[in-house]
């Protein structure tokens, strides 16, 4: 829902990525157990650090968690009237595992490119070229929970050759590396006998 509050709400700048903010004295919390580290930053914030620590323990809550990235579904926004921005996503979304330029879409879509981004952005919220990064990013973080891929062939599969760059995008997108969100989600490996 973050680009409908965007839109709904353009003079806010909205901070999706944080799982808590204080801003002069008004307190909020991301998703909806996102209420226990709210908790937590509270009594530490009028107690001590001493006491939120012995309650995250008591209660089992995983205490510094400051970024909610990791838990973002990416659907892209198509809650736009802009048809041929529309079609730009789908292009995306059928072609992820190919590399796609900005200059691709252009030709495919007879526009030129200023008017691609600045309608793009608009629309989504995003740049052309953060949304391919977001789509491929989703599809790897899919293949990390339900594959035995190894991390490489899913960077490889959506259509990154470089690896540095995979995990610096991918880290930015989700707030963890590509290893450490394979090994928080990805389903238990048990044999079967």
């Amino acid at each position: 829902m973050a680009n409908t509050f965007r839109q709904m709400y353009p003079d806010i700048e909205l901070v999706s990525e944080k799982v808590i903010t204080d801003e002069k004295g008004v307190y909020s919390s991301g998703g909806a157990n996102s209420f226990w580290n709210l908790l937590l930053y509270i009594i530490e914030k009028y107690t001590n650090r001493e006491m939120a620590i012995l309650l995250a323990k008591y209660y089992e809550i995983e205490i510094d968690r400051n970024n909610q990235s990791q838990f973002t579904i990416f659907t892209g926004q198509k809650d736009h009237n802009d048809d041929t921005i529309i079609k730009a996503q789908q292009y995306i979304e059928e072609n992820y595992t190919e590399k796609i330029t900005v200059d691709q879409l252009v030709d495919k879509l007879a526009i030129g490119r200023r008017n691609l981004e600045r309608r793009f952005k608009k629309a989504t919220s995003n740049t052309v070229v953060e949304y391919i990064q977001r789509v491929k990013i989703e599809a790897v973080k899919k293949g990390l929970e339900t594959s035995r891929k190894s991390i490489n062939e899913l960077m490889y599969d959506v259509g990154y050759s470089d690896v540095k760059a995979f995990r610096t995008v991918f880290k930015r997108t989700t707030g963890l590396s590509p290893i450490e969100y394979k090994n928080k989600y990805a389903g238990l490996q048990m044999a079967v006998y």
